[in-house]
């Protein structure tokens, strides 16, 4: 089976099966990150671990990607996936697909000497689509899935987010 049909055969049957039971494409992704040394943090998610840390000229020892560069690489690796995701499910061949992002940032806001904000000012995705097809099927692809897409959605119009402190006695 080539791949676009096995992509396409997955989605559809997991389309079926939530609109049967839409409570099984339900539930709570639980990722959790720990301090090691310095400003270096351990992220952990099922047989998932990453290293996140910060530049030596922001107190870190750049010893792996900021939280920036990894929040970038999700929306850029979530755009990716959506648009061959899309492409297989509508039938558009697509040979590949490359994101650019740029994202504008002020740093002053993070150290609290402006008033501006902390996260970015804007963040633009530049689309590179490898293809044959005719401009309007791709198009098609490109919009079904940016109106689906989680971190579209995530960095456009981000959900409820609460905070919850447990304080424990420090380790001997």
């Amino acid at each position: 089976m080539e791949r676009a049909e096995r992509i396409r055969t997955a989605i559809e049957r997991n389309v079926k099966a939530v609109k049967l039971r839409p409570g099984i494409g339900q539930g709570t992704a639980v990722t959790r990150v720990r301090s090691l040394e310095g400003l270096k943090c351990e992220i952990e998610e099922g047989p998932w671990k990453l290293t996140a840390d910060m530049s030596e000229k922001t107190g870190g020892d750049n010893t792996a990607p900021n939280p920036g560069v990894l929040g970038r690489a999700a929306l850029g690796s979530c755009l990716v996936i959506c648009y061959m995701t899309w492409a297989a499910r509508l039938g558009v061949p697509i040979a590949g697909v490359e994101i650019e992002l740029q994202a504008d940032y002020d740093v002053r806001g993070e150290y609290g000497v402006a008033d501006v904000r902390p996260g970015y000012l804007q963040v633009r995705y530049i689309v590179t689509v490898e293809s044959d097809a005719p401009e309007a099927d791709i198009m098609r692809v490109l919009d079904e899935a940016d109106a689906h897409s989680s971190y579209i959605d995530v960095f456009r119009d981000p959900g409820d987010l609460r905070r919850e402190v447990h304080i424990v006695a420090q380790r001997s």
